[in-house]
């Protein structure tokens, strides 16, 4: 190709309207290091360096660059996968090979559509060449040096969609699936941890292992396992039964060794339990120290001295202090009632265990008996149904003088005779039995109401002491004295009565005071129940429910305790 080139325009465009390796094309001036024909590689081009479009010369046509005072002529969206352009705007006279000769320098061709109506359609062989092709638009083109209309046109090229280029585009794109997913999937194998060991085959040098590690607590889970797999493989014959024995022997044994593991958790959890509960307890006395500072400073003599906002403070502590200590005296009770439900059940467990035990002996005895007895009916019926045969077959035949039959009937009657006697036996033996049964009842029931009387007295003993203990004065002077010492212990009975007058059925005494706590929240607990256990003609107190449900009751006694006083 020649190189005598015509400079006729020298112009700038902004870098973003041009690709550098749109510099190949022959006749390009040397503004890019791609360009061939070059034997020094220039420096790569700097951003804000002036980009020259000057004229293409062909052996059948020229290309002038397009005016630079216009603006750059407009595309469409580019398709995915891109490889083939629009080119309008060509010269009527303009055929294939012409069109070849100037975009061949742009890349490989593999197709091209030509119209009838000036235009074609240019299909390359790689995306980048596209943007080469598009460099082209707003060049005029001339055929040879004729300036005939039909021999002149201004190139118009733009992206062109193709089902070619989109199904190339698609296919390219789900290999990059495949291949991301083989890599992912590469990846997380590799990341993956790896699996269990399989279980080996069982021998005699595996069974030895097998048995030193079930005597070792630390590889007793993995040992066990293999046993485990071993018996479901139907390893298990009788020439192993005695391995496999003695591994199972190994694995009884650390049930001993878990249950020993166990108690001792168990010790560990019962001492927390204490020291929780110590500590509870030591907490619980501090903030009555504090409560009764707080009421202390509440006095007449102390709490004129405080200013308003001194004595709001003190009310505001104070009403903290109450609240958080009954929270706490409330989980403390709680502990004490969860251990004496816990020691309760046992001792009904144990009486319940052995009395069901001796219930049972008697009712299987009964059973037998009974079974005997029905047994031995059944014999006497069988021989008084011989015995009829025999004296029917005895009047049909006339035989009264035949020895043997006499005899036959004299042994049979003297077998019923016994077999009457013994079952005469048996009945007074079985009423004897039915009769014992009753008793052992009745006893039962006696036992059940002491049982009931006996836990009534513990409780009221249990409440009497504490009371005795808070109260500043001994017990046997708390007794002697006037249930009654003030008139707000005379209002509290007033109340207390009017309560329980309307409660026909009784209720707890954490239910009592959360009634007087509406009236007034200084009040106790322990001194209402202690206040209560003291007029016992006014109120009583009776259990009520069974097991896990029995429940503490107070009712209001007074019209009967009248005529008794």
């Amino acid at each position: 190709m020649p190189r005598n080139f015509k400079w006729l325009w020298v112009y700038e465009i902004g870098i973003a309207d041009f690709d550098p390796a749109l510099g190949m094309m022959t006749g390009i001036p040397p503004i890019t290091p791609m360009m061939p024909g070059l034997g020094i590689v220039p420096p790569p081009i700097p951003p804000d360096m002036p980009v020259v479009k000057e004229i293409i010369h062909c052996k059948s046509c020229t290309l002038f660059p397009p005016n630079p005072n216009l603006p750059p002529p407009a595309t469409r969206e580019r398709p995915p996968g891109c490889k083939t352009v629009f080119v309008g705007g060509l010269p009527e006279n303009g055929t294939e090979p012409i069109i070849v000769e100037v975009f061949e320098q742009c890349g490989e061709i593999i197709a091209i559509r030509k119209s009838k109506k000036n235009f074609c359609h240019i299909r390359f062989a790689e995306e980048y060449m596209v943007d080469k092709a598009l460099y082209l638009s707003g060049y005029r083109i001339r055929l040879g040096s004729s300036t005939d209309k039909k021999d002149t046109g201004r190139l118009h090229v733009d992206f062109a969609q193709a089902r070619d280029d989109l199904y190339e585009w698609e296919c390219k794109q789900r290999m990059l699936a495949r291949e991301e997913r083989h890599r992912r999937r590469m990846e997380e194998e590799r990341l993956r941890p790896p699996s269990p060991p399989p279980v080996v085959h069982y021998s005699d040098h595996e069974c030895s292992i097998v048995a030193e590690k079930l005597k070792d607590d630390s590889k007793f889970s993995e040992a066990v396992q293999t046993l485990l797999t071993w018996i479901e493989r139907g390893e298990v014959n009788r020439r192993s039964a005695n391995n496999f024995y003695s591994m199972i022997q190994s694995a009884n044994s650390h049930v001993r060794r878990l249950v020993n593991e166990k108690a001792a958790h168990e010790k560990d959890m019962e001492e927390a339990k204490e020291k929780f509960k110590q500590a509870l307890s030591g907490i619980l006395i501090q903030f009555e120290q504090i409560v009764a500072v707080y009421h202390s400073a509440s006095k007449q003599k102390a709490w004129d001295h405080f200013t308003k906002a001194q004595r709001k403070n003190i009310s505001v502590w104070c009403k903290q202090a109450e609240e958080i200590r009954n929270i706490h005296n409330d989980e403390l009770m709680g502990i004490r009632r969860e251990e004496e439900m816990e020691m309760s059940d046992d001792e009904i467990e144990e009486t319940t265990e052995t009395k069901e035990t001796e219930e049972s002996a008697l009712v299987s005895q009964a059973e037998a008996l009974k079974e005997e007895n029905d047994s031995l009916r059944w014999q006497l019926d069988a021989y008084r149904n011989e015995v009829e045969l025999l004296k029917q077959e005895q009047g049909k035949a006339h035989r009264e003088d035949d020895p043997n039959k006499e005899q036959q009937l004299k042994l049979l009657q003297q077998a019923l005779q016994g077999m009457q006697q013994h079952l005469l036996k048996v009945q007074e033996e079985y009423k004897r039995k039915e009769a014992e049964l009753e008793k052992i009842k009745d006893d039962k029931l006696q036992v059940e109401k002491m049982l009931e009387n006996l836990k009534e007295k513990e409780s009221c003993a249990s409440r009497l002491c504490a009371s005795s203990q808070d109260s500043d004065y001994p017990l046997e002077k708390t007794l002697n004295s006037c249930p009654i010492k003030s008139e707000r212990e005379a209002l509290l009975v007033g109340i207390i009565s009017t309560f329980l007058h309307v409660h026909p059925f009784g209720a707890s005494i954490e239910y009592i005071c959360s009634y007087l706590h509406r009236l007034d929240n200084k009040i106790c607990t322990s001194d209402v129940e202690c206040l209560m256990s003291r007029l016992q003609h006014t109120f009583k107190q009776e259990m009520t429910g069974v097991g896990a449900s029995l429940e503490k009751r107070w009712k209001f006694c007074g019209f009967e305790g009248l005529k008794l006083t």
